[in-house]
């Protein structure tokens, strides 16, 4: 498969990227700054540098044709201010999802987190990154010409990954090391079964592959 992610250098992203070179997959990173692209390429993957807060959908779209998937896993992080939860957690998150439309990539897994609601309340900084995370969301669930999960990690620690979780629609709050996010964001997208769906996923003791083929129904 060829799949682009967008938010290519996160920590998140970079840990997906390893996972899919390493299982022979052709992977694009989207960047902002391009002395991110050698970091993107010791994890296997192809750095693609472009701001998702300047570039048009057609912009975007050219870099993600030809794909099999697409995957938001971008984020304005936890120093940015209000503006950038807007710019980056919700309208850059709408921009891929349009520009995969347009490039015909059906494919579409994106990054949310836990609590993320359009009408959640509060002023303070998480209170947005939260709707803004919901907006996004919602919006991605009206595309009828995307086959979107949406993926809300619980609490994201950097302890090394145990490949156990639980990933249901609703598992209640817990942590989750980024590193089994990862990996079942690459089972993820290989799994279009998951199609319409919007996941929960915290530690647990289920393997990331039996959780996955748990919520497709296999």
């Amino acid at each position: 498969m060829r799949i682009v992610i967008a938010g290519g250098h996160g920590q998140i992203a970079l840990r997906l990227e390893r996972l899919l070179a390493a299982r022979g997959d052709e992977v694009a990173g989207i960047i902002r700054k391009a002395e991110q692209a050698d970091d993107l390429r010791e994890a296997g993957a192809e750095p693609v540098v472009l701001d998702l807060e300047s570039a048009s959908v057609d912009d975007v779209a050219e870099r993600l044709r030809g794909a099999d998937a697409a995957v938001f896993a971008a984020g304005a992080g936890p120093g940015s201010g209000v503006a950038r939860k807007d710019t980056v957690d919700k309208a850059a998150a709408v921009l891929f999802a349009d520009a995969a439309v347009k490039a015909g990539v059906r494919r579409f897994v994106i990054v949310s987190s836990m609590g993320a609601d359009p009408r959640h309340q509060g002023d303070e900084i998480f209170d947005v990154y939260l709707r803004a995370k919901g907006e996004a969301d919602a919006y991605v669930r009206g595309l009828d010409a995307l086959d979107w999960t949406i993926l809300r990690p619980g609490q994201l620690t950097d302890d090394p990954g145990t490949g156990l979780v639980r990933l249901e629609a609703r598992t209640g709050r817990g942590p989750i090391p980024r590193d089994d996010v990862a990996a079942v964001l690459a089972e993820l997208v290989d799994t279009p079964a998951t199609a319409g769906l919007t996941l929960e996923l915290i530690s647990g003791s289920a393997p990331v592959s039996v959780a996955v083929k748990s919520v497709a129904g296999n």
